[in-house]
């Protein structure tokens, strides 16, 4: 019987160095990119350029010699470090002589295989068709028209029909126009949760960062909780949620969010836009790096470049570094928290600092009602989280959590010294 071969698909890296970015961190992320995908990379390739080619990204002498280098190394697909047009890519692998993707493509792969929930798998689907949409050409035979039938002896015939482009158009359209209800319905059942976080006062923590930094893990060591973790890129694609209690008392929720990479696509931006919003509704953001990456700056550019484009400005924000065990680790932010969710290592630090930065909006009251002033009680159930009441004979004790804003109303009560 003939034996399997599981060994991983050999690719070939090429990329355009037009000076936009740097060309060696963006190679080193696109290895990873491929290898987290299952791919093993075994060479690259690049070329010095002003700006890429119109038709075919690279020049024609480069790709001559991405062919020849694919064949002697085995290579069965060639990756682009870029997002190509469908021109680019169908001119590009007729040069090459095997398939070729780009780094959207690759990167909507790899979230592919990570979607677990209904809602990750429709984002996902939802980008690739988004991107898949103005790449179709009809010049390919799957495309071709279809004939619309003869009729008469002399082979006269009506209209040629609907052409296979035009007819796979027409589905993508309603295809992604379906996946945008089903999310819009799914992201309404998400804000109905958020607004019940939000009635109860309990404060939101959001946890976000470049992919593959701790983040699941980090949520695990401070909730004591067991979210999925796995060493690869882009293994949390849905929001996860944990409660926690702080040394002071307060009840927070950490949210964890989907990893970033640089120049991440836009139409994945777009359909994880009310995922990646879990950070735009927090009270707290903390941005997760990894301290033993020697890009570990570069980390931090990109996910303050996310949250810009989320609007998250002026929420309050802690860097903090993660896996500071590691031998080599990085101490280049002064006002960092640096931490290891591995040995817990600073987690007492990060603790400390997160209740600091919530106590400036959230506080605690401890009042003694007067029976004729009952109505406050109500107050404090509807503005704010009581944690303790008992009917004495000189009226309601209470304990509660509420914004500063409102403790004013109850500070004549205060029994607080």
């Amino acid at each position: 019987m003939e034996q399997m071969d599981f060994s991983p698909v050999r690719v070939l890296l090429l990329a355009a160095d037009c000076g936009n970015f740097d060309l060696e961190k963006s190679l080193l992320e696109l290895r990873s990119l491929a290898e987290s995908a299952g791919y093993e990379p075994v060479g690259s390739i690049c070329q010095k350029r002003d700006a890429p080619d119109n038709s075919s990204y690279l020049g024609q002498g480069r790709l001559a010699e991405a062919r020849i280098t694919s064949e002697n190394l085995g290579c069965s697909l060639c990756i682009f470090n870029d997002e190509l047009t469908g021109m680019q890519l169908k001119n590009a692998e007729n040069a090459i002589g095997i398939p070729v993707i780009d780094r959207t493509m690759l990167i909507l792969e790899i979230f592919e295989k990570r979607a677990v929930t209904k809602e990750g798998k429709y984002q996902t689907e939802l980008a690739r068709l988004q991107y898949k949409l103005p790449r179709l050409t009809g010049s390919n035979d799957a495309l071709s028209r279809q004939g619309g039938g003869g009729a008469g002896g002399g082979g006269a015939r009506r209209g040629s029909g609907e052409s296979k482009l035009e007819y796979d158009r027409r589905y993508l359209r309603k295809r992604i126009s379906h996946l945008k209800i089903k999310l819009r319905q799914l992201e309404k059942q998400r804000n109905i949760m958020r607004k019940s976080r939000q009635k109860n006062h309990v404060p939101v923590v959001a946890l976000v960062g470049y992919t593959n930094v701790g983040k699941s893990s980090l949520l695990n060591r401070l909730t004591q909780s067991d979210a999925a973790v796995k060493d690869m890129l882009f293994a949390t694609l849905d929001p996860t949620a944990r409660a926690c209690c702080l040394p002071n008392g307060l009840d927070v929720i950490f949210v964890d969010t989907v990893g970033f990479v640089s120049r991440l696509p836009h139409n994945l931006v777009e359909a994880f836009k009310s995922t990646l919003e879990e950070a735009k509704f927090a009270d707290l953001i903390l941005k997760v790096c990894d301290a033993g990456d020697m890009e570990a700056f570069m980390q931090l550019e990109v996910t303050d470049q996310v949250l810009r484009n989320l609007g998250c400005e002026a929420i309050p924000q802690i860097t903090v570094c993660n896996k500071c065990d590691i031998k080599g680790s990085l101490l280049f932010e002064k006002d960092a928290v640096y931490v290891s969710a591995k040995t817990g290592k600073g987690l007492d630090t990060l603790l400390k600092r997160i209740q600091e930065q919530l106590s400036m909006r959230m506080t605690f009251v401890e009042v003694l009602l007067p029976y004729d002033k009952a109505a406050l009680a109500a107050c404090l159930y509807e503005d704010g989280r009581v944690i303790q009441e008992e009917y004495q004979p000189d009226g309601i004790y209470m304990k509660a959590i509420v914004k500063k804003e409102q403790a004013k109303k109850f500070a004549v009560y205060s029994l607080q010294i």
